[in-house]
């Protein structure tokens, strides 16, 4: 039996990114907690196999909006949309991001863009009003999915680890305007995590070798190491924090 302090009954939570990877398992740990989900990502068919497979496994209310992010009105459009479904939000976990790895000599300003777009624009100004629409109805939470990118360099990642660096500033700025009225906002900063994208990106052993050597744990993240501290962040457990970034790096930020 879950804590009561671990709980979000009667919580509406917008998980973008979540088709796949740890956006899913974000949605099915929040929807064991008892939440009220909305589900967004770009692949319909997997938000609807999710949404169904949820609603059935724990008889909660879920509901799903497959919007692009990228696109510029797609954040504004999707703060909209996902409000109006159940009446408000009470929850925003900021999950959806994408990588193009690259060295800095073969960076494209295509690939700068792209993911900057995903990554940060698309989150702060998701995160902007939302987190408005909170703090005029009560208050409520802000999760962000960043990175350890975020907070110590990666070759090859040169727009991921800037994407995400700024957007755990964007996620203290909201939670520094918006504390005062009620919404806490605080960023998860995991290293590799053994999702489908992470495992493309790092399962050769040999491109691996190096980033385990940097991790105390001596290994990557699974999804659920990230989704347990996202629920924590977005439960009454965690009341007294805002303005955050924690890492689930195994030690990386350390070492």
């Amino acid at each position: 039996m879950t804590d009561p302090m671990f709980r979000l009954d009667g919580k509406r939570v917008l998980v973008t990114g979540a088709s796949k990877g740890i956006g899913a398992d974000i949605a099915a740990t929040f929807a064991a907690a008892g939440a009220t989900l909305i589900l967004s990502g770009r692949d319909r068919n997997a938000l609807g196999e999710l949404a169904r497979l949820l609603q059935s496994e724990h008889g909660i209310r879920v509901a799903w909006l497959a919007v692009d992010l990228s696109e510029t009105d797609g954040p504004i459009r999707l703060a909209t949309e996902a409000g109006s479904m159940f009446g408000g939000l009470d929850v925003l976990v900021n999950n959806a991001g994408i990588s193009h790895p690259e060295m800095v000599a073969d960076l494209t300003s295509a690939n700068f863009d792209d993911v900057l777009n995903v990554n940060l624009r698309a989150p702060a100004l998701l995160g902007a009003a939302v987190g408005e629409a909170m703090a005029q109805a009560g208050g409520g939470s802000i999760v962000a999915v960043a990175s350890a990118a975020a907070l110590r360099a990666l070759p090859e990642h040169y727009a991921y680890c800037t994407s995400k660096a700024g957007l755990v500033m964007a996620t203290k700025v909201l939670a520094l305007e918006l504390g005062p009225r009620g919404v806490r906002a605080n960023s998860v900063c995991p290293t590799v995590v053994l999702t489908e994208m992470g495992t493309k990106v790092w399962g050769d052993e040999a491109k691996a070798a190096p980033m385990l050597g940097r991790i105390p744990l001596g290994r990557f993240a699974i999804p659920n190491e990230v989704s347990a501290t996202a629920l924590w962040l977005a439960s009454d457990a965690a009341s007294m924090i805002n303005g955050v970034d924690i890492p689930v790096d195994g030690g990386f930020c350390v070492s």
